[in-house]
């Protein structure tokens, strides 16, 4: 009886070495990264600034009104300075031009996020593919991607959304799938980059099938590039989503969006300049937060940046 357990003890202790190292060696890893990232005060900035905005959307509903200050008219108290109860004043139709920026930055971010999600799921999947079998797939994939990446962005949208109207829903298809040809460049990159590495000939060897191969292999070892431009992106729709409403294709009136406001107040810029103002800083201030945060991201998991 003491031999058996004495026998048993030392692999169960291995496997706990094992499991502790690699639990370790995790933890480190996340540690090392987090500790790069602090370092770089730009992208700390970015990222306060981008978690201030998202906490506002989040609250909107605690900080305002949305039907009372955020979509009723009350042409009594139109073109209202910053101040009076108002902290950045009421617009043309007395709206209360704060509820409306708080609200409208839950659209863009909703809007923008869900379109990178759609631009990857679709672009990312078709460049992991390519760039994993190669040959005669890759081509074919990739001439068709070349097809639509000849296409500007906006360009692309709005032909969609003129095909299938305007919408909160075509606007996140129109704005992704101009988006996927881009992302499955980035994806096909990575996937090629990783795909003659050791671990995935071990899974082949051990009879995984190709999907499985690619999902918990490749792209799972490749997210780092992937992360990075996705936070570049979000930014680049959200920028595409306020164009598009500044231009009547995108989120319509009385519903808040920083396009639309922008849209609605450049007729009294000369006058009352905080019309446009307010919703202009929040473009701005969400472009270049998401910005620096994908440029410490890059920096971060750059492994050429190691010491």
């Amino acid at each position: 009886m003491e031999n058996s357990t004495k026998t048993e003890n030392p692999a169960k202790t291995i496997t706990t070495k094992k499991e502790f190292y690699q639990q370790f060696k995790k933890k480190s890893n996340a540690s090392e990264l987090t500790a790069r990232f602090l370092k770089n005060k730009t992208a700390v900035l970015g990222l306060i600034i981008f978690v201030v905005i998202v906490l506002l959307a989040i609250g909107a509903p605690l900080l305002a009104d949305y039907q009372n200050d955020a979509i009723r008219l009350d042409i009594a108290n139109r073109l209202q300075s910053p101040g009076n109860g108002h902290i950045f004043g009421t617009d043309e139709m007395g709206r209360d031009i704060f509820a409306r920026v708080v609200f409208g930055a839950r659209i863009s971010l909703t809007v923008g996020i869900s379109s990178v999600v759609v631009a990857l799921l679709v672009g990312g999947s078709l460049g992991a593919v390519s760039g994993f079998y190669g040959g005669k797939i890759d081509n074919f994939i990739m001439r068709v991607m070349d097809v639509f990446l000849c296409l500007p962005d906006v360009l692309l949208a709005l032909a969609i959304i003129a095909t299938f109207g305007v919408s909160k829903m075509n606007l996140v298809i129109s704005i992704g799938l101009s988006f996927a040809p881009k992302f499955s460049r980035i994806v096909r990159s990575a996937v090629m980059g990783v795909r003659g590495n050791e671990y995935i000939e071990a899974a082949r060897s051990i009879g995984a099938k190709d999907g499985y191969i690619i999902i918990h292999h490749a792209i799972v070892n490749c997210m780092g590039p992937i992360i990075v431009q996705v936070t570049l992106y979000v930014a680049s729709a959200i920028l595409t989503i306020s164009g598009l409403s500044f231009l009547g294709l995108g989120i319509q009136a009385p519903t808040p969006e920083w396009g639309n406001m922008l849209a609605s107040g450049r007729a009294f810029m000369r006058d009352e300049a905080y019309i446009v103002m307010a919703p202009g800083l929040a473009i701005f201030c969400t472009i270049l937060s998401l910005n620096l945060l994908g440029d410490g991201l890059r920096d971060a998991l750059d492994p050429r940046l190691k010491q």
